[in-house]
């Protein structure tokens, strides 16, 4: 018997959903814009629901597809997941709603925040343990500015029944079928997300006491996702409806880790650079985290699972990249993103010309 996977991929931009075969050859795809929301200048947000929509159509879509090629669907077996990180997502676990839209990594609104936290007493120590430095992209930042601004937030915060997490432990969540899952609702994220909230530490790749203490969190008042590898059998769930309803979810990383793995960059030495919405190069450094003086970001670049490879990544990021073309098309510098490879071919380079994004969102 024929043997599929099949790849949920949600980005900042799109989402798609591949079938691949056993020899990592595309059967099927499907793939759908997604939109965004910007109230306010450098605010970056997402409908919660619109994503999850995405998902379930390409899904839908995709299978349609895999299907008149004269496949099973029953032959696709497992699922994996990658996702945007970083953005952070709340809802209440008493209705499974979302509390507000979706804060994404590239949302600059908590800017003055980060002033505030790097120039606190402990921010180094906040750098040994998590691997990183605060930025406006990291999630344990956004969650302080929810509470301090969103009422329904710190409502359900005070209520204890607050739900926080990342793209993919959203998701997860309601595939699972939210509150109506047998057994129980699934909060569940893998370390390569985890990693990225600064509220993990990076060395024990569990939640740190010192670390929600310092950005104000009380875990007793929330749920956070179990944190587990990236890799697992069970942990993850399965698809609660739909036509692939009962297939599990076996895998979880973060894009730009699944990115890592996907060119085969799996010894330490070996990197990847991505050019999508913004543009990120990591750089694995094997088993044991190196922490970077310099403002690269340690990260946990993916856990196989089960004593399997475990691997660390230095990471570098550049925020605009595909999003700065599409700036110069909504202003109508451009007709089309590709002519942008035309017009820059047209000139010769300048040498001393760096274009600078002012402002996101």
């Amino acid at each position: 018997m024929d043997v599929f996977v099949g790849s949920i991929d949600q980005g900042t931009a799109s989402t798609r959903f591949v079938i691949f075969d056993g020899g990592g050859r595309r059967v099927a795809s499907h793939q759908v814009a997604v939109g965004s929301l910007y109230p306010r200048p450098g605010w970056h947000e997402q409908d919660p629901l619109a994503l999850l929509s995405s998902v379930e159509t390409c899904i839908d879509e995709a299978l349609q597809s895999f299907l008149t090629r004269g496949h099973a669907k029953a032959h696709i077996r497992t699922i994996g997941l990658a996702n945007q990180r970083e953005t952070l997502l709340t809802w209440d676990t008493k209705t499974g709603e979302p509390l507000h839209n979706a804060m994404v990594w590239s949302d600059t609104r908590t800017a003055s925040l980060v002033r505030q936290v790097k120039s606190r007493k402990g921010a180094d120590l906040v750098v040994t343990l998590c691997g990183r430095p605060a930025s406006t992209s990291a999630s344990a930042i956004k969650l302080v500015w929810l509470l301090c601004n969103v009422e329904a937030v710190a409502r359900a915060y005070d209520a204890g029944r607050l739900a926080v997490g990342t793209v993919d432990s959203w998701l997860i969540y309601r595939l699972n079928g939210g509150l109506h899952r047998e057994g129980g609702p699934v909060y569940v994220t893998d370390v390569s997300n985890a990693s990225r909230t600064m509220w993990m530490n990076i060395r024990t790749r569990e939640y740190d006491d010192e670390l929600l203490s310092f950005f104000g969190v009380d875990a007793a008042k929330l749920t956070l996702p179990t944190i587990h590898p990236s890799s697992h059998p069970t942990a993850f769930g399965s698809l609660a409806t739909g036509p692939l309803a009962g297939t599990r979810i076996t895998g979880c990383l973060g894009d730009q880790s699944a990115a890592l793995i996907g060119h085969g960059a799996l010894t330490a030495g070996s990197a990847k650079n991505t050019y999508g919405t913004g543009c990120f190069l990591l750089y694995n450094v094997g088993p044991e985290p190196v922490i970077s003086t310099n403002g690269l970001h340690t990260t946990v670049a993916y856990d196989l699972g089960n004593g399997h490879s475990l691997a660390y990544a230095l990471e570098g990021s550049v925020p605009v990249a595909g999003s700065g073309i599409s700036f110069l098309v909504n202003l109508g510098f451009i007709d089309d993103v590709k002519a942008i490879d035309a017009l820059a071919a047209s000139k010769p380079p300048t040498g001393s010309t760096t274009p600078k994004a002012p402002s996101s969102g």
